[in-house]
């Protein structure tokens, strides 16, 4: 659809840059309207965070691609913020990759990441993170470019070696990745300079971060070494779990609405709700 072909531009300008950016988290139209009226460059939908803002539940990929679909595309319509997604494993395997993609791409997403994890975690595994081997994961990369209409659609590799298996594990998949045709490596679990150093002195392709160690929040450090895209994590939606903890308890203990704290005035709900734009469509069309 044309209408997502400028952020999709936009996200690309990002990877080819020299910058470093840290993205919005997002779980909702209001959230990603913030996260734009704030400046934030680029907005991050994750899996987790669908999770629990669609079941309430925790991120065990009982969500299906549907309903995650569903929710970045309200994300989407909402503004003109470029959105990468964490697609998770795709939903299935390389077919259901394909569909994923389909579905994503016509959701408004600009960027989105499969990742060469285990998913659902199997039966026996008690927990413990496992990864696919390479081939399926090339094969998951392959089918994912293959199912991609769009061209400005950016499909990132994702893997989670360096905090399952090992940093060189985590390079050998970034090389496969990067050898398939993908976009991005989109990394979790890195936590050092000299880990860090290891794969931008092998991959030459836009690195994106996720639960990065302390140490790597350095935008220039990150930027230097080819990271264009760095998480931060998800405390936004924490933090609006706990406000609305905060004020229901105030009502339910007898807290009068006019003395509540921390409400968003009517002036920030007018300009979030976009209420001019509406105003004016009332007046020009009603």
């Amino acid at each position: 659809m044309a209408r997502w072909t400028e952020r999709r531009e936009r996200f690309r300008a990002i990877l080819s840059g020299k910058k470093c950016v840290h993205p919005g988290s997002v779980y909702d139209p209001i959230s990603a309207r913030i996260a734009e009226d704030l400046g934030f460059e680029v907005g991050m939908f994750a899996g987790s965070i669908a999770s629990l803002t669609v079941l309430g539940g925790p991120d065990i990929i009982a969500l299906t691609l549907t309903e995650f679909a569903d929710q970045a595309y309200r994300i989407c319509r909402a503004g003109n913020l470029p959105l990468l997604c964490d697609a998770d494993h795709g939903y299935g395997n390389a077919l259901n990759v394909m569909r994923t993609v389909e579905e994503l791409e016509t959701a408004g997403v600009a960027a989105l990441s499969i990742e060469d994890t285990v998913l659902p975690q199997p039966f026996g595994s008690k927990g413990k993170a496992q990864l696919t081997s390479i081939e399926e994961g090339v094969g998951k990369m392959r089918a994912a470019l293959e199912a991609r209409a769009d061209a400005g659609l950016v499909i990132a590799g994702r893997t989670s070696a360096a905090s399952i298996t090992s940093i060189a594990d985590a390079i050998q998949r970034a090389k496969a990745y990067e050898a398939a045709g993908v976009d991005a490596i989109f990394l979790v679990g890195v936590k050092t300079r000299s880990d860090l150093d290891a794969v931008a002195a092998e991959i030459k392709l836009p690195l994106i971060l996720g639960g990065a160690g302390k140490e790597l929040l350095d935008l220039t450090h990150l930027s230097e070494r080819g990271v264009r895209v760095c998480l931060q994590g998800h405390q936004p939606f924490m933090a609006a779990v706990q406000a609305v903890h905060a004020t229901l308890k105030a009502l339910r203990e007898g807290t009068p609405p006019e003395r509540l704290e921390g409400i968003a005035g009517e002036e920030t709900m007018k300009r979030l709700m976009r209420g001019e734009d509406y105003a004016r469509w009332a007046r020009d069309y009603l």
